[in-house]
Formats: C-alpha cells, sequence, structure tokens
C-alpha cells in the first residue's frame, strides 16, 4: 500500500509539469484594449500610407459610382479617418474653458407656459373646408294660440309664426411661424429641437386665444368673440348697492342671468388673473372667505356653477360668460403641427434649415346674444 501511494504521488507530479509546460507554450495573451489599440493602429498606418484623394479613389463611396453608372450622388458620404496624430499638449484649448477636464452640461429649462387656454372651453369640431357658411336666426314672431275647432260655419284658423334668417361665413385662417436653426446643432443637441418644437406650437396657443377672442374680423384675422357687436355686456357698477355692495362674484353672477334670459346655458367664464385673484380672496366682514363660490382647495375653478379659465388672453377688468361650443364654434382645418425644410433662402449651402409651425383654423360666432362681456370698472356705491 506504500509503495502505491508513493506511485500515485509521482503520477500527480508529472501531470502538474506537463500542465506547467503546456502553458509556457501558449502565446502571448492580449488584453481587449490592447487588441482595439493595434486595430486602431494599424488603420492609421493604413490611411497614413496614402493621400486623402488615393483614400477617396479607394473608398466603397466612390467605388459605388460605377464610373458615372449610378449617377453623380453617392449612396453614402465619405469620411476621412485620422490621417496622423498629434501630441496631445499641441494645442491646447483657449477661450472658455480653456483647460482640460470633463464638463458636465445641465439640461435647458424652458420659459414658464401659459396653462389655461380658452380652446378649453370648446368642444373639438374639424372641417375641410376654406369657409363656413351658416345661417343665423335673427327674428321669431310667435303666434301660437288657442284655436277653436270652429268659428261659425268654418273650422277654426290657425295663426302663423315667422322666423327670419340672415347668412353668415367664418372663413379659415391660418396662424404661423418660423425659427431659423442649424442642422447640427439640432442633431448635437435633441433637447433644444425639442424646445424649439414645444415654443413654436406654444406660440400658436397664445395667438389663437387672442384671436378668438379679440380678433378684430379684418384682413386675416379671426372675428374675435368680444368685437362682436351683438353680444351682451354688463358693468359691475350697475349691480346692487344695498344691504351690501356687489363683488366682482356678483357681478360674474349677475351677467350669468343675461344669458339664462337669452335661453342659454353658460358653459364658461374667461377671467383675468388679476381679477380672478380678487373674487377668490373675497371675504365677509368677519374675514372668512365665501365659499359659496365653490372655490375649495384643490379643486377645479368654478364660480356660481360654471367652469373658469383664468388667463392673460382676455384684459384685466374684463370677463366673458357664454355658452361656448353652442353659441359659438371653433373650426380645426388644420391641427397645429410642425415642419422642417432646408428649402429657404440660402439654408442649403449654410446647413441651416426651417422649423415651421403652423395651423388653420376658423371662428363662428352663432348666438352672439348667449355671450355677456363683463365690465370690472368700478364697485357699485
Amino acid at each position: 500500500m506504500a509503495q502505491i501511494k508513493e506511485l500515485k504521488g509521482l503520477i500527480e507530479d508529472i501531470a502538474t509539469l506537463r500542465d506547467v509546460s503546456a502553458w509556457s507554450s501558449e502565446a502571448e495573451y492580449k488584453s481587449v484594449a490592447a487588441e482595439v489599440a493595434a486595430g486602431v493602429e494599424a488603420e492609421v498606418t493604413h490611411y497614413r500610407s496614402q493621400s486623402v484623394g488615393d483614400a477617396f479613389v479607394n473608398s466603397e463611396e466612390f467605388k459605388s459610382l460605377q464610373g458615372g453608372k449610378s449617377g453623380a450622388n453617392m449612396a453614402s458620404p465619405f469620411v476621412t479617418k485620422t490621417l496622423e496624430q498629434k501630441d496631445v499638449y499641441s494645442g491646447l484649448p483657449t477661450g472658455t474653458p480653456g483647460s482640460f477636464g470633463a464638463v458636465e452640461r445641465d439640461g435647458i429649462v424652458p420659459i414658464a407656459q401659459r396653462r389655461s387656454r380658452v380652446r378649453d372651453l370648446f368642444p373639438a369640431r374639424t372641417t375641410n373646408a376654406a369657409v363656413i357658411e351658416y345661417f343665423r336666426q335673427t327674428g321669431f314672431t310667435n303666434a301660437a294660440d288657442t284655436v277653436a275647432e270652429r268659428s261659425g260655419s268654418n273650422f277654426g284658423a290657425k295663426p302663423q309664426s315667422t322666423m327670419t334668417f340672415v347668412g353668415e361665413q367664418a372663413p379659415v385662417r391660418t396662424i404661423a411661424h418660423w425659427e431659423a436653426a442649424h442642422r447640427n446643432v439640432l442633431s448635437d443637441e435633441p433637447q433644444l429641437r425639442s424646445i424649439i418644437d414645444n415654443e413654436l406650437l406654444y406660440g400658436l396657443r397664445l395667438t389663437e386665444d387672442n384671436q378668438i377672442l379679440s380678433g378684430s374680423g379684418t384682413g386675416e384675422d379671426l372675428a374675435g368673440i368680444l368685437n362682436n357687436s351683438a353680444i351682451q355686456t354688463y358693468s359691475w357698477s350697475a349691480g346692487a348697492t344695498t344691504p351690501v355692495a356687489d363683488t366682482k362674484a356678483d357681478a360674474v353672477r349677475r351677467a350669468a342671468t343675461l344669458a339664462y334670459l337669452a335661453y342659454y346655458e353658460p358653459t364658461g367664464i374667461i377671467v383675468n388673473p388679476n381679477d380672478w385673484e380678487d373674487i377668490e380672496l373675497t371675504k365677509n366682514s368677519q374675514g372668512t372667505y365665501l365659499l359659496a363660490i365653490s372655490v375649495a382647495g384643490g379643486a377645479e375653478s368654478r364660480i356660481w356653477r360654471i367652469p373658469v379659465i383664468d388667463t392673460p388672453a382676455i384684459a384685466s377688468g374684463t370677463a366673458l360668460i357664454g355658452a361656448f361650443g353652442t353659441g359659438a364654434q371653433l373650426y380645426d382645418r388644420e391641427a397645429a403641427s410642425i415642419r422642417i425644410s432646408e428649402q429657404h433662402s440660402d439654408f442649403f449651402v449654410r446647413n441651416a434649415v426651417v422649423v415651421l409651425a403652423e395651423e388653420r383654423l376658423a371662428l363662428a360666432v352663432k348666438r352672439p346674444e348667449s355671450f355677456v362681456k363683463v365690465t370690472f370698472d368700478a364697485a357699485p356705491s
């Protein structure tokens, strides 16, 4: 048994020597980084041995032209490789930052945007037409009455009511603007492209709000609701003074009554943030907020059960209440969109592009009496 154990030990020693010999005979191991560096050096050496012209003629991009058989446009541009190596200290950077080191670029903080829109009060409706034509009823003589079955030897005659209509048109108008940018900048800074798109679309919304409310109706302007001479008006100063003088909230409620009397239920109120602040901060003589206006913390902005849009699009001291979507309708011919093109002036040769934002829409104020313009001129006295 002792001899068997000794023999086993000798066999194990021989196996170990064989493994060591095999390891020493292996080729030198190269790390992944070393292999990559060797490949780069070989590529640099290859291009260093030929001129840029030779490299271009021998490139796959030039060969794809097939001697002109495939036209004059290469399938992809020829990109030169590194042709020489420079000492890292041969050309230190100048200006700002002027020194080596990692640079961390923080995200761009865009400007704040208006959160409420006049459009939010209108139901969405699209059209394929260039002009919206509609009829507006301007009069109704109601002659309905009780009628006898017979009058003498004749059957009772029924009275006739009369209605009058007038034809109206609402042409589709275009709202658009553009910004110029360098193509490389947009490629290098994707966030900048997003900001440009968003800001251009936001600019359309601002102008759209102004046009819906205050468009002159002349030239290429929409016919804004506030400039319609047939809408109703109410002044804060015309309110009651006893037992307590009317507040701005009271003026809004009295204006809503005018819409109700015209048989149209108001669906929205547009008010300037300054006036909305006064309404929300209205208190009684004990300093308690008036909860009757239904402005609870975190709840939807409402007053007298009617949704409120507070926006600088309407001037301070003015409010508009009405039946949006019934008394007036907004039509989208082309929804707001973004387009990019190089075909402007000499932008193609300058690597510049045009980023264009555009929309087309029409506004028809079919029942102007369903709207009431409120003027916060002065408290009743």
